[in-house]
């Protein structure tokens, strides 16, 4: 797989990594355990060897499992993850990251975390600034290596990158949620900013696999959070009510390359802008896994495609997103 920095003094990563959001058996439906070991195995087999994953996922049962796969496969794994929606609307304080970042290198098994991300707190939180100092202060005593942010909105990230010590900044960004193109990419990249892209096929819907009719389990985020029941409707086929977003994929299928799939396209489509550091789709079986990792390997979209993509973007989808943005 081909490699990438994350951010100018970052790590080199695989330009495909894994979102572990699904390892804790909860907004995705159940996954056992052992499956979920075969999945990091199989993404490192594949050269995917950057994993993200938030101390909130399963209630920490995603670092858990990651943690156990360290102790066995651990050599060449950057970990990620993430703090603060535990303690979300209004329980941020120094004392709190600092218990939750102990916690997490606990489940983890690590002494130090390579990258913590604060982890879609409220702007107003961002902009008054005290977060960053706490995280400095934990970077200082050795229980993380870098520290950044996921952000819900360009706004967000913008105030986030006002930190010049800021390694990295996770993003939803795909085919259709494009406008991080237009400001935050070009600081990002003059800032040396790492850039990780989450919700890489919008849930699923950019799979091109999808109907009005398709369901899906009572506790999973797509039947409970269509609408944004539970948590930013962007986090869930990023912002697009369903149906909408089933019509705006099958309008895509005639522009797929031959020889790809919709999913392969539109994650190539990602890896095609200089300011991404690595995407991080999700994995619900070994094989996703090794699908997703092939990306690396394509040839970049032709200029005409891109060209058409984005006139796709403004013309058909941008009016219908929901949520901050």
């Amino acid at each position: 797989m081909k490699t990438r920095t994350l951010g100018s003094n970052g790590f080199e990563i695989g330009e495909v990594g894994l979102g572990c959001w699904q390892l804790g058996g909860t907004e995705f439906g159940p996954l056992d355990e052992e499956t979920g070991h075969q999945i990091l195995s199989s993404a490192k087999d594949s050269g995917s060897n950057f994993f993200d994953t938030a101390n909130v996922y399963g209630s920490g049962r995603s670092e858990r499992i990651i943690g156990k796969f360290l102790r066995e496969h651990g050599d060449g794994i950057t970990v990620a993850s993430k703090t603060g929606r535990e303690v979300y609307p209004d329980g941020y304080s120094e004392e709190n990251l600092r218990k939750s970042i102990l916690e997490s290198n606990e489940k983890l098994g690590l002494d130090c975390l390579d990258l913590v991300q604060l982890h879609c707190v409220p702007h107003s939180i961002l902009r008054e600034g005290a977060i960053f100092d706490w995280l400095r202060a934990l970077k200082n005593e050795g229980l993380i290596r870098h520290f950044g942010a996921s952000v819900e909105s360009v706004d967000e990230g913008l105030t986030c990158l006002e930190h010049d010590d800021l390694l990295s900044l996770q993003v939803i960004f795909n085919p259709f949620r494009q406008k991080l193109i237009e400001e935050l990419f070009p600081r990002a990249l003059e800032q040396g900013v790492g850039v990780i892209v989450r919700l890489p096929l919008a849930s699923g819907l950019l799979s091109g696999k999808f109907t009005t009719e398709t369901t899906f389990g009572e506790g999973d985020h797509r039947n409970f959070n269509r609408d944004g029941a539970c948590f930013n409707v962007g986090e869930t086929f990023a912002g697009i009510p369903f149906e909408k977003g089933v019509e705006l994929a099958d309008q895509l299928q005639p522009l797929v390359p031959a020889g790809m799939t919709m999913a392969q396209m539109s994650q190539r489509w990602i890896l095609d802008f200089e300011a991404v550091s690595v995407i991080i789709p999700g994995a619900s079986s070994p094989e996703q896994a090794r699908q997703n990792a092939t990306v690396s390997s394509l040839a970049s979209l032709s200029s005409g495609l891109h060209d058409t993509l984005r006139q796709f973007y403004l013309s058909d989808v941008h009016d219908h997103i929901r949520g901050p943005y």
